[in-house]
Order: structure tokens, then sequence, then C-alpha cells
């Protein structure tokens, strides 16, 4: 970007998302319906991630700001001594016991009121006109409105805490700092997808389409079955034989034929018997 910077790696996916937000605009998608040739949704998307550091740099002043931001944050001494995730996690040990009971309370309560109200149920149907079996009775239906009020207050004071955690800032910062933040990335996000994304993607609809790939993909095969691809040529390596008996000039060629004579044959003498 302009004047030194640049757009960090952990700020790609939010180019992406607005880059995808300022495709589904209205005027570039009625640019994409319009008739004549013209880039695609996906050509425009491709090339616009090639040439992402000069298209982020219409928005390099809210760019600087919001890395400010974000920098000071970062480097924010925490109020406290031990500051941090320790020192929070240190200031809320020993509150745990009210999450276990909030769980314990209605287990051992509706525990209690099944087995006296079985009890209680047993005594009254054997025994009728006996005291006991009321006063056991009494007690399991108590313990049984005692395991639902457990339960209820339990789940209002999860429901508490969950609010608080989820409104409540990092212990040692200045909320306003947080609130500023958010508010310098959406200022970002509004001046990249208007004064920046926007202007390129019309202005580049009727450009051709980028030729080199994305870093990290590989250029497609060869369609071997396409026509206009021809195997390539093999021959194989020229050889010849010695000539006859070995005898061959450079070229392999035989300069004589070797000439064969048979071995001489001579029949032996043969005489017959002398006569006598």
């Amino acid at each position: 970007m302009s004047n030194g910077t640049h757009l960090l790696a952990e700020d790609r996916p939010d180019f992406t998302r607005v880059l995808d937000d300022a495709l589904r605009d209205t005027t570039v998608q009625q640019a994409l319906r319009a008739d004549g040739h013209h880039l695609t949704a996906e050509q425009l998307h491709t090339k616009a991630m090639l040439h992402a550091e000069p298209i982020a740099a219409g928005a390099a002043e809210e760019y600087r700001h919001y890395l400010a931001l974000r920098t000071a944050l970062a480097d924010a001494p925490a109020s406290h001594p031990g500051g941090g995730l320790t020192a929070r996690l240190r200031s809320e040990e020993g509150a745990g016991f009210f999450p276990v009971l909030t769980v314990l309370a209605p287990i051992l309560a509706w525990s209690a009121a099944l087995l006296l109200l079985l009890i209680g149920y047993v005594l009254r149907g054997a025994a009728p006109d006996l005291v006991l079996g009321r006063t056991v009775l009494t007690a399991g239906w108590v313990a049984l409105a005692a395991g639902v009020a457990a339960l209820t207050a339990g789940g209002v004071g999860l429901v508490l805490t969950a609010l608080r955690d989820g409104s409540a800032t990092p212990r040692g910062q200045d909320p306003q700092l947080y609130a500023d933040l958010a508010d310098a990335r959406r200022a970002w996000h509004t001046a990249l997808r208007d004064r920046a994304i926007l202007p390129w993607l019309l202005a580049n609809l009727d450009s051709e389409p980028a030729l080199s790939p994305l870093p990290g993909q590989r250029p497609a095969p060869p369609d071997l079955l396409s026509p206009g691809y021809s195997r390539g040529t093999y021959a194989s390596p020229g050889f010849t034989s010695p000539g006859v008996e070995g005898l061959t000039d450079p070229q392999g060629r035989s300069p004589r034929h070797a000439e064969f004579t048979g071995p001489g044959y001579t029949p032996p003498d043969f005489t017959g018997p002398d006569e006598v």
C-alpha cells in the first residue's frame, strides 16, 4: 500500500470477504448480466486477489488507522500486577462452588423426593391411619419442590453469568479502545468496498483475464483426448549388427564379404587285395 503500508497476511481474509460482498453488489451484478464480452464473476475474483495490494491502496488511510489502534491494544499493559489470564483465573478461584451446587442440588432433592414418596405411599397403602406415612409423603413433596427451586435458581445464575462474561472486556484494558478498534475496522471495510474494490471491478470488467494462477495452484494437466494434441514421437536408437565375421566400417557397413572355403577332402587311397 502507499507510504509503505502493506496488506498484512492476517487481513487478507477480510479483503476476501469484502470482495465477495462487492461482487454481490447490484451495480456489479447488472454489469455482469449485460450483453457483450466481459469477464465472469469468478474471473474478476481471481484477478482481484492477484492485485490485492494495489486495490487495497485505495483505503490506505483507514487501514493505517486500524493498524495503529490494533497495535496500541496489543501493547497496552494490564492495570493490575500479574495481569492477563493468570490474574483473571486467580480472581475467580473459589467461585466454582455455586455452579456445582446448582447442578447437584436438583439431583439430590429429586432423588430424596422419589425415595420419600415411594416409602410414603407404601406406608399409606399398608396402614392408611398411620401418621408416619403422611409425614413421609409431605417430606417427599417438599423435597420435590426444593429440587425445582434449585434448578430455577441455577438456570437464572447461569444466564446472568453468561451475560456478564459476554459483555465484559479483559481486565486491565480500556473498553473504549475495543470500541474504537471495532469502529476502525468497519470504516476500513466500508472504504475498501466503496472506494477501492467496486471501482476496480467496474473498471476491469472488460479487461483480459488473469493469466497466472494464484500462488499454490498447479497448472491444469494437458487434455490427452482433446483435438490438436499429438503424442510425442519416439524412435528406437540406431543399432547395426556387426558384419560378417565382425568386419565392418565406421558406418556399420561390411566392406567385403567373407569368403568361405570348405575343407578339402580327399578320399583315402584304397586298393583291393593283391590277386594271387
